[in-house]
């Protein structure tokens, strides 16, 4: 199988403006919001997961639909553990997460649709309810990604949120 490229992009940039590949607007959602997107999302992943074709790459260079979930699931639990060292501790700076990397070690195209789906689906059930449990005056708090980039319980929640819906562009399930 292809080795996919990185992406090395720094997609902070969705917090400004529209992202013109899949329409998302990230800066109008607010934290309390992304616990429903996170659960009215899911049921697409778990469809996409179980086409017959999950495991079929549209390019070579091109995650399939299996491994975009897998990625997705991921994802989850990447935001749920940054959330929670937010609103938990000061200002803390997240460890670097190498998507990529991850995708390779974990084997992303040889894992199991249903285990995805379902593993999936765990993973969003939390996040969503780390995402419900904040209050407004936890909005603000900062966090560091490992880059320098500073976001907010705010700014990470429509990040995540964008990636999120991003990739049901990418897997067609739009």
């Amino acid at each position: 199988m292809t080795e996919i490229t990185p992406d090395t992009k720094d997609w902070t940039w969705v917090l400004e403006r529209p992202c013109p590949e899949c329409g998302f607007e990230a800066s109008s959602v607010t934290p309390d919001a992304v616990g429903a997107l996170v659960r009215a999302v899911v049921p697409r992943y778990v469809e996409v997961l179980a086409r017959p074709d999950a495991r079929d790459r549209p390019a070579p260079d091109v995650w399939s639909a299996l491994e975009y979930g897998a990625h997705v699931r991921d994802v989850f639990g990447v935001f749920d553990v940054r959330l929670a060292s937010m609103v938990e501790g000061d200002a803390p700076e997240f460890a670097n997460w190498d998507q990529d990397a991850t995708a390779l070690a974990d084997d992303y195209a040889s894992q199991e649709p249903a285990v995805v789906a379902r593993e999936l689906e765990i993973a969003a059930d939390r996040v969503a309810g780390r995402f419900d449990a904040v209050v407004p005056d936890q909005w603000e708090r900062p966090g560091l990604r490992s880059n320098g980039s500073r976001f907010t319980v705010r700014t990470l929640g429509q990040y995540f949120a964008h990636d999120v819906v991003h990739h049901l562009h990418d897997v067609g399930a739009r």
